[in-house]
This record gives structure tokens, sequence and C-alpha cells, in this order.
């Protein structure tokens, strides 16, 4: 085979990174579109809600799959096809006439994008090696961190200007724009050793993922005791008991269980999954309070969020050198305890106030999870044997993006709960209007939850919010403060290696 040439590699390494690119702008863009979406075609809370979950469950439950298909059937078949898929459903969504086809849709988006990026990023590593492998996969963490920067500004942006339709038609324009990237310069490669995909232990995982979702999306409607609620947590349990006993006998197992006997390992996943419950949630939570609750436009919350998302732009880098003279699992024990603080000053700050008293805590918070941001991805691998580095990646990526998703639905779930609690706690509204109207307040639909809430006025209601909001933070920053230390005891005997792999940026398919 030829050597590539330097403008074929740039191709690809462009097509990846657009890539790369579409996957926060799919999940923050949609997060400050739901008000507009809302206003424009109505629909449930738990509808709402699948605009942002249906997307991050498809694509963390299908990125193992999508791995080991394009594996097995060459990277550039699979990344062509996923950015196709991809492109095709926003094409599809701008166009969308109901909640219904966008949630649907939102699905298949993520489908696209587990294809196109572990493929794509499977393929960047066949075309560099040495140094240049190191600054290929450097570009792709920073287009990460572009889009989640300026993601919510640019939605922002393109709703004040156009509606929230055309925040699909820049990512299918992405997405394309990519795929013929692609098409013209990436090389077909496969792993001559691939097996069949586990097909058991993939369609189990990915049922239990989806009915623990959906059950705790709708609990606190319908009632965390409701047959309804019981039934789907209940199937959820049982699916995951099947998928373990599934990968226990499979002999190539799309999860190696026995991995998790490393205590380093486990320590990685839990890492993998803490800047889930600190961060992530917060870019979907935020523009709803901005818009809903605070009455800002949507480019007014998505300047707001640059205050977040900025410093990914920056820290994980210089963590990444940081590392080199520092324990890495110091670094991101400290990332997290940082991310904890400034989540404990954002519950000082109650709905009304001067948009100036937020800018320091997000601030805090974004840059606590740069941290551990820069160096997660090199401790994946670092933990286990070199010849399970592969696997240890793989699972890596799964664990975060099905974090988040998961960590989503508990977290739109306990905001739900706790603000039918506030509103029971209002002279005048009964159980089950609160429930109703809670609903719709915890998603920001502050002037729906008034309609049904008549003997009620808009501060009373806002106030409610912020009381649920600040009780949502505390529960936040106790799961981060009790991360931190737990990623202390299961890392402090960190693999040699881990310091100088981390010096690699996030790369991974992640939010």
């Amino acid at each position: 085979m030829k050597p590539a040439s330097p403008a074929r590699r740039a191709f690809v390494l462009a097509a990846v990174c657009l890539a790369a690119l579409c996957m926060p702008l799919s999940f923050t863009g949609p997060a400050i579109a739901i008000p507009a979406i809302a206003a424009d075609l109505r629909g449930t809370p738990l509808a709402l809600a699948w605009i942002t979950n249906a997307f991050m469950l498809s694509f963390g439950g299908c990125l193992m799959v999508a791995g080991a298909l394009a594996d097995r059937y060459g990277r550039k078949r699979v990344f062509l096809l996923g950015m196709a898929v991809f492109s095709a459903a926003a094409l599809a969504l701008s166009a969308a006439p109901a909640i219904l086809w966008l949630d649907v849709l939102r699905a298949v988006q993520g489908l696209g994008c587990a294809m196109a990026l572990s493929s794509g990023l499977a393929a960047l590593a066949q075309e560099f090696d040495g140094p240049g492998r190191a600054r290929a996969f450097s570009l792709i963490g920073t287009a990460f961190g572009v889009g989640l920067a300026f993601g919510p500004f640019l939605a922002g942006t393109l709703i004040t200007r156009t509606g929230w339709r055309a925040i699909f038609i820049a990512t299918a324009a992405a997405g394309l724009a990519a795929l013929l990237a692609a098409a013209r310069a990436m090389r077909e490669s496969r792993d001559p050793q691939a097996q069949g995909v586990d097909w058991p232990g993939a369609l189990t995982f990915t049922g239990a993922l989806s009915l623990f979702t959906y059950g705790l999306l709708q609990a606190p409607d319908s009632g965390w005791n409701s047959p309804a609620s019981l039934g789907l947590l209940g199937g959820a349990a049982l699916l995951l008991a099947i998928f373990i006993r599934v990968e226990r006998r499979a002999a190539r197992p799309m999860l190696d269980l026995t991995l998790f006997r490393l205590p380093a390992f486990a320590g990685v996943q839990l890492l993998a999954a803490a800047p889930a419950f600190s961060f992530v949630v917060l870019l979907v939570l935020l523009p709803a309070r901005f818009i809903g609750i605070e009455g800002y436009s949507a480019l007014e919350a998505g300047r707001m969020m640059i205050a977040l998302s900025a410093p990914m732009l920056v820290l994980p880098v210089l963590a990444g050198m940081a590392a080199q003279r520092l324990a890495a699992a110091h670094i991101c024990a400290c990332g997290l305890l940082l991310a904890a603080g400034g989540l404990l000053w954002l519950s000082t700050c109650a709905p009304g106030q001067s948009p100036t008293t937020l800018i320091g805590p997000l601030l805090l918070i974004g840059c606590g999870i740069s941290l551990p941001w820069g160096l997660m991805d090199g401790l994946a691998i670092s933990v286990v044997p070199v010849e399970r580095a592969g696997m240890a990646a793989g699972i890596f990526n799964t664990t975060r993006v099905a974090g988040e998703g998961l960590a989503l639905a508990i977290v739109s779930a306990l905001l739900g709960t706790f603000t039918v609690a506030a509103l029971g706690g209002t002279a005048g509204i009964g159980a089950e209007q609160a429930a109703h109207a809670g609903s719709f307040l915890a998603l920001g639909e502050l002037r729906h939850a008034s309609t049904l809430l008549t003997q009620a006025g808009a501060a009373e209601l806002a106030q409610a919010y912020g009381t649920a909001f600040r009780h949502l933070l505390y529960v936040l920053a106790s799961i981060t403060t009790a991360s931190a230390l737990l990623i202390l005891v299961f890392l402090r005997h960190p693999a040699p290696a881990a310091t100088d792999s981390a010096t690699i940026p996030a790369c991974d398919a992640s939010s």
C-alpha cells in the first residue's frame, strides 16, 4: 500500500473532526431549542424530554456494536453509512410535523452518530501513528470542545434569526461535508481478527437502558409506585440480569465483565460517568431554566452557556501537561471537587437574580470538569493489560455516553419530583394538579404551568422551581464529591503509563 499523502490524510482528519463536531452540536442545540419546539409543536413533558434522551440512549447503546461492525465490515463503509443516516435524519428532523416524529428521528440520528464516531476514530488510528496520531486525536478533542463551548450560542443565534428547524439543517450540512470528504479520501480498513457481533448482549443491554430510561422519565407524572413505573424498572432489572448472564457465557462477549475485578478499571468507569452529573446534565437543564423560567431569549441563553463550556477549549490540554508531574487521579479528584463547589455556589443563585451572578459558578464548574476531561481517555487504556486496550476503550466510551443518557433521565426525574413536592407545599394546589403542572414546570414551561395553576402567580411558580433546582444541585454536588473520593480510592495505584497516555485529550464520542 502506498504511503498516505499529506493532503489525503488532511481530508480524512477533516471528515472525522466534522463528525466529532456533529455530536456535541446534536446534543446542545436541541436542548436550547426545546422551548421553541414546545411552543410550535406542543407535546407532553415526557415527549419533550425524549427529544434529548432518544439521541443519547441510541448513541450510547449502539456505540460498541457499531465499533464491532466497523472492524468486521470496514471502517470507511460504516463511517459513510453512519454519516448518511445521521444527515438524512437531521434533514427529516428539520421538517418533522409532530413531536413523535422528532423523538423517533432523534433515535435514528443517534444511531448514525454512533456508527460514524466509532468507525471514524478507528480509521483515524490507521492513518496516523506516533506524534502525528497524538496531534490528530488532539484535534478531535478540540472539535468536541468547540461544539460544547459554542453549540448553544450557535443554536441560540439560529433559533432567533430563522427558527429551531435551522439547527437540524446546519448539522445535516456538517454531516454531508464529512461524508463527502471521507468518500474522497478515507481508505478502507478492517480488523482481520474481528468476529461476529454479540447480538444477545447488545439487544439485552440496549433494552435494559431503554426500559430504565423510560421508567425514570415517566415516574414523576405517573408516580414512582405506579404499575407502569414498577413494570418498566422491573423489566430493566430483568434484562440487566440476563445481559450479565449472557456476557459471562459468551466466548467473545461485548462486555468483558472480568475487567471489573481490577479496582483501577472500575475507578475509570466511575470517572467516565462522573462528568454526566456535574456538567453534561447542565447543558440541558440550564437552557430550560434560562429561557423558560428566567425569560432569556435563546440567543442570550446560548451566550450564558459559554461560561460553562469555554474552559473545555484550554484546560484539558493543560491537565494533560500537568499529569506528567502529578498523579492523574489527584488531578481528576481535585477537578471534580472544584465542580462540586461550583454546583453548591450555583445553588445560591435563585431565579430572577442578575445574570452576572451566574458567571462565577458556571466558570468554576467548567474549569473543574475540564481537568479530568483531558485525562480520562488515557487512563481508560492504561489501567488494563495492553492486549485488552481496545476493549477497555470501547467499554469506557459506552460507559461515558450511556452514563450521560442515564444521568439525564435520573436528574430529569429528580427535578420533576422535587418540583411536584415544591408545588404541593403551595397553598391551594392539590396533589393531582401539582403532579400534572410540575412535569411542565420542571421542563421550564412556566407559561404552560401557569395556565394549569391559575390560583398561583408566575412569581410563586418560579420560586417553587427555584427551590426544586436548588435541592437538585445539592444532590449533584453530593454525587460529584463522592465520585471524587471514590476515584482517589480506586486509582491510588495507577499504571505507570497512565500519565503518558493521558496527554492525549478526550477524543471519543461524548458531549
